[in-house]
């Protein structure tokens, strides 16, 4: 059975604490790194089972979560950043939860 692992892409101060988890943390401070770095993190072969994301960095990489939002491997997490939550994470919870059990009951 393979070993997964878990990401974390974010602003440093956002992710840091992540580390000492032991998950993977990958710093990024505009979107272009924190595309640049998702894609790496889903190529063919990674083993990355989840990925958490900020939710002010996902923004610009909604066509690329997009792609991978029903495969079974990476879950995309997304969660606040230092600066608090924008009720992205909460959205895309609902949606999920929507499209498993066909009604809003959140």
């Amino acid at each position: 059975m393979a070993k997964y692992k878990i990401a974390v892409i974010g602003g440093r101060e956002s992710v840091m604490g992540f580390k000492a988890l032991g998950l993977d943390v990958f710093t990024a401070e505009d979107p272009n790194e924190a595309r640049q770095t998702f894609r790496e993190l889903v190529r063919e072969g990674e083993e990355y089972a989840i990925i958490y994301i900020t939710e002010c960095l996902s923004v610009n990489l909604k066509a690329e979560i997009d792609k991978v939002k029903d495969k079974p491997f990476p879950a995309v997490i997304l969660i606040p950043d230092k600066e608090g939550s924008i009720g992205l994470g909460m959205a895309a919870l609902k949606s999920a939860v929507e499209r498993a059990v066909g009604a809003d009951i959140l």
